[in-house]
């Protein structure tokens, strides 16, 4: 029981009749005390309605609920009440069920525009206090960031949006040095450009603290600091930087990264990211590669030469398509372990990506435990090039095999093509999409 009501916003569906019942469900725990204030609010229909026609529960489910997601929850009060003028009231009462001395809550996603001051519910002390991860908006009302740096002192996850829309961010900095055990943390900066240099200057300090402890970083910009450098633990760094502030690319020269791992960047001058890759000395299974396609045999060869342990490669290219091909072959032969590849290409009218001839490549040279692929592109490939290519695959692994494009070429013989390779058991599992491919190394 305690397992399926850990996190209900994840198990349930997004049907009406789902919300419904779950709501039902949520009001059946409600306090006479709490009961007749609604009632008093003018929602004794819906309450009656409820309470005759259901039981009051043995078990206090909500006691189990340990993922708060309170978008969700805010979704399946507004289902009901939308509109009404009541509506804090009737929220209040609901968010009392969730956060009091009896519930001990680990994990809680705040979405942006709320502005509840859950560090002041009784109970508020106890329910919080082994919060795990924290999920909300940089611009959220600071003194409810406050209260939780009053409150929260284990948070071990931490993931901020919209940072560059946050003019006064002392809660969030109060809470980040509040905490004893973080160690995973993402600063996403919801896609603006040339975001305000002071505000993730401010961010990027406030790791310093934890700079032994932190081993997962997610930022959406080139760090304005030499924070690289003190995270010496780190074991897995996504920079997904959408501008290129020049003078930030010293902050990432020479340093080293002796625990990493996973290693995701995009768009990274090729010497930066040579450099970068070379000095993870050894230990990288992951990569996932953004780039324009230039200087490809340098990038392929320190890969080849450093990671000999890669298990998972992901390339996007948004320009110079082909330009890899040649040198990916000598990359397949170095990285024995390489299990999973998923390719990502921005081709168009005027410049057509070689399927065939990265199809050549793969069959010819995959390592043994290589047979998970993901191939997302616009124009999608000819029957011919996937039909050479699964042809050539005979005698290996059975393929997992996921395409995404947005033109899907004489889709129908596609299908019976991929559905005659799985009968003859060297296709073990394939999906064709229209839209992007699921990034994640995940395939069933």
């Amino acid at each position: 029981m305690p397992v399926l009501w850990r996190n209900p916003s994840e198990n349930i569906d997004s049907s009406l009749t789902a919300r419904k019942l779950l709501f039902n469900v949520i009001l059946l725990h409600l306090s006479e005390e709490s009961r007749d204030i609604l009632k008093n609010q003018g929602v004794n229909k819906l309450i009656n309605e409820v309470m005759n026609k259901y039981q009051r529960p043995l078990f206090d489910y909500l006691s189990f609920w340990k993922y708060l997601d309170l978008y969700f929850l805010e979704i399946v009060i507004s289902s009901k009440f939308d509109g009404q003028l009541n509506l804090p009231i009737i929220r209040n009462e609901i968010l009392k069920l969730f956060i009091n001395e009896n519930t001990n809550l680990m994990h809680l996603l705040i979405p942006q525009y709320f502005d509840y001051q859950l560090h002041l519910i009784p109970g508020a002390e106890y329910c919080l206090s082994r919060l795990d991860s924290l999920h909300c908006h940089a611009d959220l009302d600071q003194s409810i960031l406050e209260g939780f740096a009053r409150i929260c002192k284990l948070i071990k996850k931490l993931s901020l949006v919209n940072v560059n829309y946050c003019t006064n961010n002392s809660g969030i900095i109060k809470l980040i040095e509040e905490q004893k055990k973080l160690n995973d943390v993402s600063f996403d900066d919801d896609g603006v450009e040339h975001g305000s240099f002071y505000v993730r200057k401010s961010f990027e300090e406030s790791l310093m603290k934890h700079s032994d402890f932190v081993q997962y970083l997610r930022i959406s910009w080139i760090p304005v600091t030499r924070i690289l450098s003190c995270l010496v633990n780190l074991i897995s760094l996504n920079i997904a930087q959408i501008e290129s502030n020049m003078a930030c690319w010293i902050n990432i020269e020479n340093v080293t990264f002796p625990l990493l791992k996973i290693l995701k960047v995009h768009q990274f001058p090729s010497d930066i990211l040579v450099n970068l890759i070379k000095n993870t000395k050894g230990g990288l299974s992951e990569i996932c590669i953004c780039y324009d396609g230039i200087d490809s045999e340098s990038i392929f060869q320190v890969i080849g030469q450093s990671c000999p342990n890669l298990i998972y490669l992901e390339l996007s290219l948004y320009d110079n398509i082909n330009s890899f091909i040649p040198v990916f072959e000598s990359l397949l032969i170095n990285c024995q372990f390489l299990s999973g590849f998923i390719i990502d290409v921005e081709d168009n009218y005027f410049s057509e990506f070689n399927w065939c001839e990265l199809f050549i490549v793969l069959a010819k040279s995959s390592p043994i435990n290589l047979f998970k692929f993901k191939f997302y592109s616009k124009w999608g490939f000819k029957l011919e090039d996937m039909e050479l290519f699964l042809k050539s695959w005979e005698g290996k692994n059975p393929l997992l095999i996921e395409m995404s494009f947005c033109v899907v070429r004489d889709e129908d013989k596609f299908e019976d093509l991929l559905k005659y390779f799985m009968e003859k058991g060297m296709i073990e599992y394939y999906s064709i999409g229209g839209g992007r491919i699921n990034e994640n190394f995940e395939w069933i």
